[in-house]
């Protein structure tokens, strides 16, 4: 990472803590460029800090708010680095996935597919109400549990579950393709849980 100097030496001087020049420390008397980015990831994920500052971010680059309290300082470097191990889908977590796909058959993403279909809904051709969300790919098949907050998560202007089988349509995924997207609604629902805890991390704004 390119950090500058002066950067580096505003945060030595906030947190107390000696920088490292590779990796992680052990943020007790140590912090490194992991660290640095982990922060950093942690607080542009924060909603509190992507609301307060939206017309900020229309028109610059986003700026990093730096804290004087290393208690916050280590607890969203821990927050970031889940997250960016979610984000590249090698967290252990993502191992246990929380949604399935059920029906066998050519895994064919037609036309005018995917379809949402949220808890208390009916499915498509059914007139049974169904119990959690289903992403349909086609007629018959479906990714189970899906919740409606994570089938409308945006990164940027895109809707990630949406998109990402869109991309596929009149295709037929492969066995990893399908294990993928299960780990991608865990890793979302994931990102969901962890936004709110950065939040609830950062007990004041502006950052102090």
């Amino acid at each position: 990472m390119n950090l500058a100097p002066e950067f580096i030496a505003d945060i030595e001087k906030r947190i107390k803590l000696r920088f490292i020049d590779n990796g992680t420390g052990n943020l007790t008397a140590t912090f490194g460029p992991e660290d640095v980015f982990n922060y950093i990831y942690a607080v542009f994920h924060s909603p509190t800090y992507r609301e307060r500052y939206a017309q900020f971010l229309k028109i610059d680059f986003p700026r990093v708010p730096l804290t004087s309290n290393v208690e916050c300082f280590v607890r969203l470097c821990s927050l970031g680095s889940e997250l960016a191990a979610l984000h590249l889908l090698e967290s252990p977590t993502l191992d246990r996935p929380m949604t399935n796909f059920p029906i066998r058959d050519a895994n064919r993403v037609d036309k005018g597919y995917p379809r949402y279909s949220p808890p208390g809904e009916h499915a498509p051709g059914s007139d049974t109400p169904i119990d959690c969300g289903r992403v349909h790919i086609n007629a018959e098949q479906y990714f189970n549990n899906v919740p409606p907050e994570v089938w409308q998560f945006h990164v940027g202007g895109y809707q990630v579950c949406d998109k990402w089988l869109k991309d596929r349509r009149e295709r037929n995924l492969s066995y990893d393709e399908v294990c993928v997207y299960m780990r991608i609604v865990k890793a979302l629902a994931e990102t969901i849980r962890l936004m709110r805890e950065i939040d609830g991390a950062i007990t004041e704004w502006p950052i102090t």
